[in-house]
């Protein structure tokens, strides 16, 4: 499993607008071969400030499979505007768990 996470920063005062158009949007994603489960998280000491973190089965099942999709196209054209700067992206492997039995 991968998770994919993504600091989203969204332009002052669009984060309203931006909520919305993200409820759209994951049901894009939500369809991708290979998702697995999302979060959208708001920072509280930064409300302009979103966390996005996607788990996917493997990491070519998001930059490969979902990123070069049709589908793709319309996620972007639903969320990429409300970004500035444009976000970073990175993908992280488990290392360990609360809960993992060792």
């Amino acid at each position: 499993m991968i998770l994919e996470v993504a600091v989203l920063d969204v332009k002052e005062g669009q984060e309203e607008e931006f909520e919305r158009a993200f409820e759209i949007a994951q049901a894009i994603i939500q369809q991708a071969p290979g998702f697995v489960s999302h979060q959208l998280q708001r920072g509280v000491e930064s409300p302009s400030r979103y966390v996005l973190l996607v788990n996917w089965q493997t990491l070519e099942d998001h930059t490969r499979g979902f990123r070069l999709s049709p589908e793709y196209q319309e996620w972007k054209k639903l969320l990429h505007h409300f970004y500035d700067p444009f976000p970073v992206v990175e993908h992280y492997e488990k290392i360990f768990a609360s809960g993992d039995i060792v």
